[in-house]
């Protein structure tokens, strides 16, 4: 069995990083971007994803990863309020819309809540979509689902990496491209 480099360099459009590779299943393994206190890392990223996405009135993420991002593209977009989609069902959501979500760096099957009270901010609104990075899909899918049923119109989905199925796509923008590692047996 080939051995696994322990890490991936990664040159951002001049951020440059060394991402740790972990093994997701037993056949692959990702290169981790964990942006998660990167100020730096958030802060360039969003600069560049701000160049290229289109008008758009309220951005949302999934929790947790992509909360930063979110929040610095907001900031930089002048976009006073954006949306986060909970992992988890908080005491404080009265009927949350809630969807299905399977994701590759997470064990087990997820939901994805949208508090009634944060409706309004999509409901009739151009929404952007927004992760730190897009592999299958999955994700990506789920947020369109609850987008659809809080009656927003998705303008944009972007990222800062792409990897695996999302390489290629022509309805998301990403800064980069990032690859897979086969683990072999």
């Amino acid at each position: 069995m080939k051995e696994l480099p322990k890490y991936y360099p990664i040159d951002i459009h001049g951020l440059k990083r060394q991402l740790h590779i972990v093994k997701v299943s037993d056949d692959l393994a990702i290169a981790a971007l964990i942006i998660l206190g990167d100020v730096e890392a958030v802060s360039h990223c969003a600069k560049l994803l701000a160049e290229r996405i289109p008008e758009v009135d309220v951005l949302i993420t999934a929790e947790a990863k992509g909360i930063p991002l979110v929040h610095e593209l907001s900031r930089v977009l002048n976009i006073p309020r954006y949306v986060v989609a909970r992992k988890s069902k908080k005491t404080y959501m009265e009927d949350p819309l809630t969807v299905d979500v399977e994701s590759i760096t997470t064990i087990g099957h997820q939901k994805l809540y949208l508090p009634r009270e944060d409706l309004h901010l999509i409901q009739g609104k151009r929404v952007g979509i927004i992760d730190d990075v897009i592999s299958t899909g999955q994700s990506l899918k789920s947020l369109e689902e609850l987008i659809e049923q809080a009656g927003g119109k998705i303008t944009v989905k972007a990222a800062i990496l792409a990897e695996g199925d999302a390489i290629g796509r022509k309805d998301i923008i990403y800064l980069q491209e990032l690859p897979l590692f086969p683990i072999e047996k």
